[in-house]
């Protein structure tokens, strides 16, 4: 991926409104500049036709001493310097977030998000399980079907998803989240839902052929070495990307009507 640099450019265009018309020439300048050029503020002034006041003026406004000290920060971007050990942490939580992002593309299958979109359509009642970080991804989950008129539950007790089990019949989805495919009071609790007639969606990142005999779907989410553990960052983003998208295309789906009922929610929390 490309390397992150930090610059001034943001606070450059954050400050825009606030410059003159010369000093908006010579934030023009450093907005759109893209190449390392003579940038001393006489060879800038002939350049620019604004006089050196006013490019002292303007690396004052953006928060320097001086043009010198602004300039000085400027030359950063078109430089590559070897990251310090605390930048070396931020850039590999980025990679690791970019690798996810493209590793999640790959895996979405558009069919299959429609093929579910449909059950949230057709079933009277639907019940998320997770447990742990899992469990507050399901709330997450819960809350924003919620506000667009779904009948859901968010279960992340295991005794509460036992006693839920007889609850279960073929007017139920029961989407059970685990990224490590392994959580036992997760999947027996759909293996029940599916022996009763229940439509069971699965969110996982654990290629299994034995869970196609209890899940009429399974979500296939992004691994990464030691995600499950959360060693580098959360394990539960890829499921949070998936729900996002999931989301995304459930609101397509009726849409005017899903607008006025997240608005109402909206109004009734607040008490408007």
């Amino acid at each position: 991926m490309n390397e992150y640099q930090k610059s001034i450019i943001p606070q450059i265009e954050s400050l825009y409104e606030n410059f003159t018309p010369s000093e908006k020439i010579v934030a023009d300048f450093f907005i759109h500049n893209n190449e390392e050029v003579d940038i001393s503020s006489k060879n800038l002034s002939k350049i620019l036709f604004v006089s050196e006041a006013s490019i002292s003026r303007f690396a004052k406004k953006c928060g320097f001493d001086g043009y010198r000290e602004f300039s000085f920060v400027y030359k950063q971007n078109f430089e590559k310097s070897t990251p310090n050990i605390t930048e070396s942490y931020t850039k590999q939580v980025l990679d690791t977030y970019e690798e996810l992002l493209n590793k999640s593309y790959t895996l979405i299958d558009e069919k299959q998000i429609q093929r579910i979109v449909n059950l949230f359509s057709i079933k009277k009642r639907v019940y998320i399980y997770g447990r742990g970080s899992s469990g507050l991804v399901a709330q997450e989950m819960k809350l924003r079907l919620m506000r667009l008129g779904v009948n859901v539950e968010a279960i992340s007790d295991s005794h509460i998803m036992k006693m839920n089990s007889v609850l279960m019949d073929e007017e139920c989805l029961v989407i059970g989240i685990s990224v490590s495919g392994n959580t036992q009071e997760v999947i027996n609790s759909l293996k029940v839902a599916y022996s009763r007639g229940s439509s069971v969606v699965l969110i996982t990142s654990k290629k299994d052929e034995n869970m196609e005999s209890y899940c009429n779907e399974i979500l296939y989410i992004a691994v990464k070495e030691h995600l499950e553990n959360g060693k580098a960052i959360s394990p539960q983003f890829p499921v949070l990307v998936i729900v996002d998208i999931f989301y995304a295309h459930f609101l397509q789906s009726d849409r005017l009507r899903k607008e006025e009922l997240h608005s109402n929610t909206i109004n009734a929390l607040y008490n408007k």
